[in-house]
């Protein structure tokens, strides 16, 4: 192990989604993959084995580059927030803010614009 690998963390391992950071604060995007193609059952397995692993409180999702997302994964992270974790998205697109306005989820989960 050289010097500047000490103090990286191992990203946990996981097929659904990337892991940016882990932690208290663990933040997650979709890279490549096609959202729309996600095993959300999997995709669920994951998450909550991430928070739990990871005693995460806040968890953000990156969703540069995602156009739309199924409703599983809405509902999925609404689960996350009823277990008592926060939930943040950075940088949904406009149709998807116009869904979770409909949906009246914009009031649940704050959403965040960065440049990436």
């Amino acid at each position: 192990m050289n010097r500047r690998s000490k103090g990286l963390r191992k990203m946990p391992t996981v097929s659904q989604f990337e892991v940016y950071q882990p932690g208290p604060l663990t933040v997650l995007g979709f890279g490549d993959r096609p959202v729309l193609q996600l095993d959300l059952a999997e995709c669920r397995d994951e998450v909550f084995d991430l928070i739990r692993k990871q005693r995460c409180r806040i968890l953000a999702i990156d969703l540069t580059g995602v156009q739309i997302i199924p409703s599983g994964l809405l509902g999925l992270l609404v689960a996350v927030h009823r277990d008592g974790v926060s939930v943040c998205l950075f940088n949904p697109s406009n149709d998807l803010c116009e869904v979770l306005e409909i949906t009246k989820l914009d009031q649940l989960f704050p959403t965040y614009w960065v440049e990436t």
